[in-house]
């Protein structure tokens, strides 16, 4: 997350912070909250169960979900899942990251070009 860069409209430094993390359950780690909290980015995470069990065993309240941010989610998850439709991307054959990250714009040039 520290490799971050938001370009601008116009000149400048790129922004290295966004305004917020949106994730799955997957990414709901005690270190990655306590990164972006550190770092003052809000997110969009939902608590998978375990921890919410946790929470309410020692009489803690529950975290607030942004659910109107979340659903914004499904978006960047359906461009992933068509990106993954290129056997290239889906395995990752290639070895060198410029490479792959060559392979990733050609990808999204044939998914935006009509």
């Amino acid at each position: 997350m520290d490799r971050i860069r938001i370009n601008g409209p116009g000149p400048g430094r790129p922004r290295t912070r966004p305004g917020r993390v949106a994730a799955d359950k997957g990414d709901s780690a005690r270190k990655i909250r306590a990164y972006l909290r550190r770092r003052g980015i809000a997110c969009t995470i939902p608590e998978r169960i375990d921890q919410i069990n946790g929470r309410l065993r020692r009489g803690e309240s529950l975290c607030r979900l942004d659910r109107t941010a979340y659903r914004r989610r499904n978006t960047v998850e359906r461009c992933f899942s068509r990106l993954k439709q290129n056997p290239a991307l889906a395995t990752r054959y290639d070895k060198r990251a410029r490479h792959y990250q060559a392979e990733v714009t050609l990808a999204c040039l044939t998914l935006w070009l009509p």
